[in-house]
Formats: structure tokens, sequence, C-alpha cells
């Protein structure tokens, strides 16, 4: 590719813009347009090295009156989320999800023909893909900064930009698209950006809902044609008919773990809404069938099952319907919290499968096949899929919740204080009482609030059919008791229903002890009765990354998988690795394919569950096209590492990162934890203490709303550092490792040959080196100058900066390169292009802090918009909320 942004993605670059300035002038007048191209200007100078550009940006900027912040703000804003749709619709056209390096690009069908000429057979792909279990789990948080209101707006903009290209030679078509696109961006400027209220978890759960009906409901069977067509040409036969390598789950309305909004009633609704929500789908789906499936000729099964009737096909789909139907008004009727008096309706995927097999069977029995395979085998892929309740519900919650369930029982039936046993003791009282038919709990226990609502959590499980329900992770586990005491309490209180249950290991301590925990867990006899012979382990990306520093964290996992594979393959056990990966790099973000090859070799086995969050939901899966790109990747990605697995690491890389892990943690550690002035400069230089006031999920910012960094979710703690681009999470401890081996014999030529020929160093450079491109320590000095006034303060400031100065000098050196992203150049001129509207939006912000700051917290209603709008635009800008 070019240095230049390609041809057509900066021709629609342009053409939003251009449409953009005509709204702001009819709304505002050409002499606000003009004053906000005087500011991209300065903005622009600044960026070419002009050290006056920048300064008179500031000035420019401080010198604006109150009443023009606001709009201001918002027209750069508009303009970012505007560029994000001219890229997204790129990436789109040209399948270009994941721009990570030439040739890196994952195509589904040469790996095939990769395998094949590796020595595996076509019936070994075939039954590889079959039995692959990919669940992608969709989660709230950090959700998205953009309103949905906007977002469909945005997706119809897309449209447009589609319909100018695809014009040709019928000019008339081309115009009318531009009139609607002139009348969507006029629609999106005069929309509020921010949210009034805080979404509830049931407002995220009909956001992720509304995903899969806009795009994943396309493109689940786009996908599973593209893949019968490559197996056709590949192994000569399609992908089994219930066979779903990629599927969906949800944590909207069942993650719990400290958000006191999530509640047994809200996972309730959630599900029932799920319900709703397939069932009006698949009618859809069910009256197009109708509509198509006319013919007569029929096998003995169909005649069977409806009768000599004139029309069989029609018959079966219209009883099948009725029942359908049926579902749909059980499923709002719960909702409305009213006695539903209708017929029979669908429980379960087997009912709704059934009656659809019979038509495709019939149809392939009398020579119809190339009827079966059309829209019929489209509807079979989506019920294997999504099954009746689009995705499975997973359940979270903190481990300390349940040790006080048992806390309170233990002290009410005196049997001591559960919190108070050591971990030998805690696991013989839950063994025993996992083996004993006699009820635990009694059944007029007065417990805690808090106890209660455990309860009725577990109450809700019983009550859902299984296949609704995915996985109960148990977030700070450290001890196999923390596993047992989640059995124990779905036996007492879940009835017939067992989920599988992972422990959540997500700081660097509970990483390190991981495999020894499962260990002992898998050793108990009354465990392994329950969980037979599979167990799912998710590892934690964000707080681990928080704890210990990027680079520490990034090993500790490596080498938590590492023992997790050995540990299960010990006990005879099929290990499922979850992956709780944010969308940033401080949070384990980053391409999947890239993500998914750097992992232990035997860690991905034909299974993983994988973590996506807030905004790269959209990113990925946000439209058809762009969704089924993302599907091919992962699918790509998982057969690749199953079949063709990455090699091990050499002892003496082993031996490297132990020592390169070992400087960073102490270098992050030194400060994070260790500097008194830390924390005080955390919260002076960055919007921390704003982030409240974002409207961004329905989870508060903090775990508690006492203490200081430590209690700070993830999340915010890696919004807060990208909003002034200093981007610390990520990099802070990796410098001074880098320095002492670049500073030894040897070092540079050990480090180049890691990032050569071992998948997770290389790919772990290629993170660092898109992160450090996004960051500016000019930027976050501007922060500095206008919000810090302590000298202690300023003199951390200025360490920092030295530190990442130090860090990009050092990377380029063990790259090999004179400037970053080299190889990258479609994400480099991405952020070259939108730096020069970023920048003001830093300027305003810094401004908008102070002002803030100087009135204490009591700036005015619009001043406080214009803020948060700020916000939202540097996130668009750099694709991240955290």
């Amino acid at each position: 590719m070019s240095h230049d942004l390609h041809e057509s993605l900066r021709d629609n670059v342009r053409i939003l813009g251009d449409s953009l300035g005509r709204t702001i002038a009819d709304d505002l007048g050409e002499a606000f347009v003009d004053r906000i191209e005087a500011i991209r200007a300065f903005a622009k100078r600044g960026r070419s090295g002009d050290a006056q550009g920048r300064r008179e940006l500031i000035e420019y900027l401080r010198r604006l009156p109150d009443r023009d912040l606001l709009p201001v703000t918002r027209a750069f804003n508009q303009f970012l989320n505007l560029a994000n749709i001219a890229e997204q619709h790129y990436r789109a056209r040209f399948r270009r999800v994941e721009d990570y390096k030439p040739g890196s690009q994952p195509v589904l069908g040469e790996l095939l023909a990769r395998a094949r000429e590796s020595g595996y057979s076509a019936q070994t792909l075939v039954e590889t893909l079959a039995g692959m279990r990919v669940e992608l789990v969709l989660t709230a948080h950090p959700t998205e900064v953009i309103r949905r209101t906007l977002i469909q707006k945005y997706d119809a903009i897309d449209d447009c930009l589609t319909t100018i290209e695809a014009s040709g030679d019928y000019p008339e078509r081309a115009s009318r698209a531009q009139g609607r696109l002139e009348e969507l961006i006029s629609q999106a400027w005069h929309t509020d950006e921010i949210r009034h209220e805080r979404p509830s978890p049931v407002d995220e759960a009909k956001w992720g809902f509304a995903v899969i009906e806009n795009s994943l409901w396309q493109a689940v069977p786009d996908f599973h044609r593209d893949l019968d067509n490559l197996l056709l040409e590949a192994a000569g036969e399609r992908l089994p008919l219930d066979a779903a390598p990629l599927r969906f789950a949800s944590w909207m309305g069942g993650d719990r773990d400290g958000n006191p909004n999530v509640t047994a009633k809200v996972t309730r609704e959630v599900l029932l809404l799920g319900r709703w929500m397939a069932a009006d789908l698949y009618l859809r789906d069910l009256e197009q069938l109708k509509a198509e499936l006319s013919m007569w000729k029929a096998n003995s099964a169909l005649k069977a099952e409806v009768g000599n009737v004139a029309e069989p096909y029609r018959a079966l789909l219209k009883r099948l319907a009725a029942r359908v139907e049926a579902t749909r008004d059980w499923a709002k009727a719960c909702l409305d919290g009213r006695p539903y008096e209708g017929g029979p309706i669908i429980e379960n995927r087997d009912q709704l499968y059934a009656p659809l097999l019979t038509c495709y069977r019939s149809l392939c029995d009398v020579g119809l096949d190339t009827i079966a395979n059309g829209v019929l085998l489209d509807t079979l892929r989506r019920v294997a899929v999504f099954g009746v309740t689009l995705t499975k519900l997973d359940i979270r919650q903190d481990a300390a919740r349940h040790a006080q369930v048992f806390e309170e029982l233990s002290d009410y039936l005196g049997l001591g204080n559960y919190r108070e046993w050591d971990e030998a003791r805690r696991q013989a009282f839950l063994l025993e009482e996992l083996a004993s038919n006699r009820p635990l709990i009694p059944r007029r226990w007065e417990c805690s609030t808090e106890t209660h609502e455990v309860l009725d959590t577990f109450r809700v499980i019983a009550q859902e059919q299984r296949e609704a329900l995915g996985t109960y992770i148990i977030s700070m586990a450290g001890q196999p008791s923390d596993v047992l005491a989640v059995a124990l309490l779905m036996k007492e209180v879940g009835g017939d229903v067992r989920l599988p249950i992972a422990p959540l290991f997500e700081t660097l301590a509970d990483l390190d002890r991981a495999g020894e925990v499962i260990d002992q867990l898998l050793a108990l006899p009354g465990y392994r009765a329950l969980a037979g012979d599979s167990q799912e382990v998710m590892i934690g990306y964000s707080d681990s990354a928080k704890d210990a520093g990027q680079l520490a964290a990034a090993w500790a996992q490596y080498r938590a998988q590492e023992t997790l594979v050995a540990v299960c393959e010990r006990h005879g056990v099929d290990l499922t690795l979850f992956h709780g990966r944010g969308g940033t790099v401080g949070r384990g973000g980053g391409p999947a394919h890239a993500a998914i090859l750097s992992q232990p070799p035997g860690s991905v086995n034909g299974s993983l569950r994988v973590t996506e969050q807030g905004e790269m939901i959209r990113f990925k899966f946000g439209q058809p096209d762009i969704a089924l790109r993302s599907m091919e990747i992962y699918a790509c990605a998982v057969l690749e590492a199953s079949l063709l697995p990455p090699p091990a690491p050499k002892p003496e890389w082993r031996e490297e990162m132990d020592r390169l892990a070992g400087i960073a943690h102490r270098g992050y550690v030194g400060v994070v934890r260790e500097n008194p002035d830390f924390v005080p400069y955390f919260r002076a230089v960055t919007p921390e203490g704003s982030l409240g006031r974002l409207p961004l999920g329905s989870r508060p910012t903090k775990r508690r709303q006492d203490g200081g960094v430590e209690t700070l979710r993830a999340i915010p703690w890696i919004f807060a550092w990208t909003q002034t681009r200093l981007m610390l999470p990520a990099w802070l401890g990796s410098g001074e490792a880098f320095a002492t081996r670049l500073a030894e014999e040897s070092g540079l030529e050990r480090l180049r040959e890691m990032r050569a020929h071992w998948p997770f160093f290389g790919t772990y450079l290629d993170m660092l080196e898109m992160l450090l491109a996004k960051a500016d320590v000019e930027i976050a000095a501007y922060y500095e100058h206008r919000l810090v006034d302590e000298p202690a303060l300023l003199e951390l400031g200025a360490a920092l900066r030295e530190r990442f100065v130090r860090l990009h000098q050092g990377l380029l050196e063990i790259l090999d390169q004179r400037e970053l992203l080299e190889d990258t150049p479609l994400i480099r001129q991405a952020i070259e292009v939108r730096n020069p509207y970023i920048d003001p939006l830093h300027g305003l912000q810094a401004e908008l802090l102070q002002r803030n700051r100087d009135a204490d917290g009591a700036i005015s209603p619009e001043l406080s918009r214009a803020l948060m709008v700020t916000m939202a635009g540097i996130s668009a800008g750099l694709r991240n909320t955290g």
C-alpha cells in the first residue's frame, strides 16, 4: 500500500468533512466555520514540527469565549466520528479488519491449503472445524461512548457511501444518496452526542441484541456459506448442519462483579428479552420460508408429519411459526408481569431445529438440493449458532460474595466462622456438603440483603433452560474453595442446572498460582464427579496489567496458560481458556489473529472463549461485511493455532523474559505503588475526577468509593491516561527492561532473535509500537503545564516523559526502524490524519478541566457538557475508550 491513504478512503473523508462543514455553516454561520478552519490550520502546523503553530493553537483556544467552547468541541468530535465511518467503510470494502502488517491478513482458503500441504486430510479439516468451539463473549463495559441513536445514523451514512460508490452510470442515484448523506449528517449535528443518563444493564443488553439483529443475523449464515464453499473445494463436503464453530455469549445483564445495578431481577429480564428477540427474528425467517417453499414434492417422513396436503413444506412451517409466535407472546407476557394464556411454546433449540431439518432432508431426498441449500440452510445455521436465546448469558460474581454467604450461614448454623477457616477446612466442609443428600440452607433463613441477592441469582439459574446460560465466572478467585463454594450454591439453590464454573485469575500473584489451584481442584474426586473431564479457566488481562504493568502481566498470562495446559493434560481434562481481553493494548487488546497465534502451543486446541468489549463490538461486528471478516479471522486463527501451532519458546528466551518482566515489574511498581507523589499526580493531570460524570456504562468507575488507584477499575484507569496521550499503563516499566538489555553485550541480538522467531514476543513489540505511535508526550506535558503546579508533581511528570522517550528510542533500535509503524502505513496514516482534529480537543479539555477546578466543580452545564464531548471526541479519534 502506498504511503498515502487509499484513494477511496481519502475521498470519503473529504465527502463527509465537506458535508459537515456545510451543516455547521448553515447552523452557526460561515464565520464559525472559518474559526474551526483556523484552529485546524494551527494544529496542522504544530504537527508539521512548527512549535509556533502549537503555541498559537493553545493561545487561540484559551481566548475562546465560553459560548464557543461547546460548538467547537462538537465540531471536532463530529469530524472524528465521520473519519471513523470512512475508515470502517474502507475496511469492509477491502476486507481489511485488522491492518496489522502487509501479508498478515489471514485468509481461510489459503490456510486450508497450507494444512493439506502439512499432511492433514480433508476429513480432518472438516472434523476440526465442525468440532471447533469458539465463543465470542459480548460485554457491556467499557460500553460504547457513542449513543445508539447516533450509531444508527452513522450506519445509514455508511450505506450512503456504498450507494455513491456503486452509482456508476446512474448519477441520479449518487445525487439522491448525497442528499440523504447531507440530511443524516445534519441530523447527527443536531443530536446530543452525550447521554444524559447512564444506560441500565437492560439498556446495554438491548444494545447487544441490536448488534445481532442488525449485523450478525446476516453475517452468520454468510460466514457458513463461505466456509461451506471452501470446504467443498478443499475437502469435497460441507460443514455438518448442526456445526457452529463460532458462537456468541454475553455478560450484559449477567456481570454483577462490582455492579450493584445487575440483580437477579435484571438477569431474568435480560434472559426473557433474548427469548423475545430470538422469536421475533425467527418469525421473519419463517415468513420468508413459507413464501418460498411452495414445492409439492416431499419424502415420506414429511408427508407422515403433515398428511397428504398440496404444499407440505408450508403446512409444517405454518405450524412451527405458530409455536414461535406463541413463544414471543409468552416472553412478552412474562416481561409485562402478566399471565400467559396462549398455546405451547418453543422451549429449546431442538424444538425449533427438528422441523426445519425435516424440511431440509425432504428437499434433498426428492432431488431439490439447490432449494434445500438456500434460505432454509441459512435458517438452520442461525439456529445452530443462536439457539432460541441469541446468546448464552454468563454469570459473573466476586469470590468474596460467595464467601460472605457461607460466613453468614456457618454462623447461623453454629458451625463457626467460614472466613476464619483455613483452606483445608473450607474444602472439607464444602466437599462434605456437596456429597450430602440433605439440604444445607434452611428454607426460612433470614440472611443479609447481599446474601439474599446471591441466592436469588442461583434461583434464576434454576428456572432457566440450560442452553440459555453460559459459564459461571468467579472474579478474584484464588483457591479451590472459591470454585467449590459456587458448586455447592448451584447444588443447593440452582436446581438441576449445572453450569461450567470458571475461576478468573487476574492479579499477578493469582496468575502465578493458577496452575497450582487448578491442580488441587482437579485432584478432588468430589469436584471431578461434578465437573467431569472439562474445565474452563479465565485469564484476566485488565487487572493483571493494572496490578503489575503490561510486560510483567503479559508474561505471567503466558506462563499461567502453559502451566494450566500441562496440569489439565496430566489430569486427562479438556481445558478451555477464556481470555478477558479489553479493547486497548493496556488491557490485552490488539489484532485477534496475532493475539491468538501468540498464545502458548497447546493452549488453543479447537476451543477458545474471548471477551469483545465496548466499542470494539461495533468496530468488529457492527456491520455485516465487517462482522463476516472478523468471524473469518477468528476461525482462521483458532484453526491455525490448533493444527499448526507456534513453536515453544527456547529455554534462553524464557530466561530472558523472566528477567525483562522482573525489571519491568519493579519499574512499574516503583512508580505506581511506591512513589507517594504518583496518585496526586494522576488525579491532577488526568480527567479521572470527571470520568464519573461521563455516562459510559451501568457500572460505577470504582469497585469502592474510598481508596486510591487500587480501587479504580482497569477501564477508567486506562481511559484517564489515554485522554492525556501519555498511555502510561501500557508501557511503564518496559523502557527500563529494554534499556538494561540493550546496554549489555548480545542484548540487542537476543531481543531481535526473539522478535523474529517467537510470536508472543513479536506481537508484544508490535502492540507496544502501535501504542507509542498513538502517544504524544508534548500533549501530556501541556496537560501538566495547565493543571499541575506542585514542584514534586512536576518533577515526577518530567521523569515519566523522559522514561517514555528512552523507551521510544530503545524500541526503534530493537525494531531496526527509523520511525514507528514503518510496516503498517494504514495505521500510521490514520493516526496522522486524525491528529489535527484531536489536538484541539486536548487543548480544550485541559482548559475546561482547569476552569472546572477554578470553579470548584461548579462550571455551567454547557461547559460541563463540552468537557464530556472532549472525552468522547478523543476516544473517537484514538478509537479507544478503555
